[in-house]
């Protein structure tokens, strides 16, 4: 069978300012993203003259309403080669969870089927068909660490930052981001962290001292359980805590593998959350 396999991982934010809204309604960003071992499998079977996509998580769409069912047929507008393909994607990454879980496997279609054919279509356009699909989609396809800004499609490499070992927390319910955008007031956000982009480039900043996200504190009022899993972290020796995009996904960051572990292990006895302990990705 003509079948190919992809690891699809998810992303979390270390830092997200909103600096306003556009007149389309997407929101301009200053954000730091960076991959981590959490991944989902997006498996593409090239024995199908149809189109299809297929989930293991019941509240993915399993029709054209996917992202990732998206992504293959504007490939197929760029190189008609492809007559079909079926996507089944096995989760593992959490569902509207802040992790990008979904705009990460619309990305391993396009450059699995880009790998697919031999690689016809460049990086520059792999990108542009990735804007036309969602806001992190570019990122997955740049594949580094970056400081993200415009929608989060605009990207500067970010070539230095500590290998943090990270313990990702999901609590049990979703979090609708148009939800959290709309209670966002624009204008009253307050960040005190110091974020020059040369710096941060240029130098090895210690990431756990500059955590920001403005969607936290909106995210929290809605949903007091992130304010929880947070101290928790914390308690259990997270060198910084903070909500990942929209949440409700919590990540703690641990300089160290014995105090992450032990930090995971806590959790999972605990029992309340879903646990991950990952690392970030930085090549």
């Amino acid at each position: 069978m003509n079948v190919l396999t992809i690891e699809s991982p998810a992303k979390i934010n270390l830092f997200l300012k909103v600096v306003g809204k556009r007149g389309d309604g997407y929101h301009e960003l200053i954000t730091l993203l960076c991959r981590i071992t959490l991944f989902d499998r997006v498996i593409l079977s090239f024995d199908t003259p149809f189109f299809s996509v297929r989930c293991s998580h019941p509240a993915v769409p399993q029709n054209e309403a996917n992202i990732a069912y998206k992504a293959a047929r504007l490939f197929q507008e760029v190189y008609p080669r492809l007559s079909g393909v079926e996507i089944t994607i096995e989760k593992e990454i959490p569902v509207a969870a802040g992790l990008g879980g979904g705009s990460s496997n619309a990305a391993s279609v396009l450059m699995g089927l880009n790998s697919h054919f031999g690689s016809p279509l460049t990086g520059s356009e792999l990108l542009g068909i990735a804007r036309k699909i969602g806001a992190d989609v570019p990122f997955f396809i740049f594949k580094k660490p970056v400081i993200a800004t415009g929608i989060g499609d605009q990207f500067q490499y970010l070539p230095y930052l500590f290998p943090y070992r990270v313990v990702v927390v999901c609590p049990d319910f979703e979090v609708p981001t148009a939800l959290v955008y709309k209670k966002l007031k624009l204008g009253l956000t307050k960040c005190e962290k110091n974020f020059n982009l040369e710096s941060l480039k240029k130098s090895k900043l210690s990431l756990d001292k500059l955590l920001h996200n403005d969607l936290e504190k909106v995210t929290i009022e809605c949903y007091p359980e992130i304010a929880i899993i947070k101290e928790k972290l914390v308690d259990l020796g997270a060198n910084g805590t903070l909500m990942s995009g929209s949440g409700p996904s919590v990540f703690g960051l641990f300089r160290s593998d014995e105090s992450a572990k032990r930090a995971y292990r806590s959790l999972i006895d605990d029992g309340r959350w879903r646990s991950f302990l990952t690392q970030l990705i930085l090549k």
